[in-house]
């Protein structure tokens, strides 16, 4: 199960925060207005583990275009960085 500071990631990146408990009131905005509502960040939850998903196979295929066209395997690449 996600985290809020893992759901806030997702929900609110790059705006600041000090998290000190899981929960919607334990978010300190620093100063600002909340960005999201508790309602959101509620639902956010639930959306997480998808949105990791998509975030895992965005990066896989990112890395395995960049490979194809290098014209280079996995392991040659991994030979080259090494």
């Amino acid at each position: 199960m996600a985290k809020a500071g893992e759901v806030l990631n997702m929900l609110c990146p790059g705006v600041e925060y000090v998290l000190i408990g899981q929960n919607f009131d334990d978010i300190d905005w620093l100063g600002a207005k909340a960005p999201i509502t508790k309602a959101e960040f509620e639902a956010g939850f639930a959306k997480y583990d998808a949105w990791q998903i998509q975030q895992e196979n965005a990066k896989a295929q990112a890395k395995a275009n960049l490979l194809e066209r290098l014209n280079i395997t996995e392991d040659e690449a991994k030979l080259l960085l090494s």
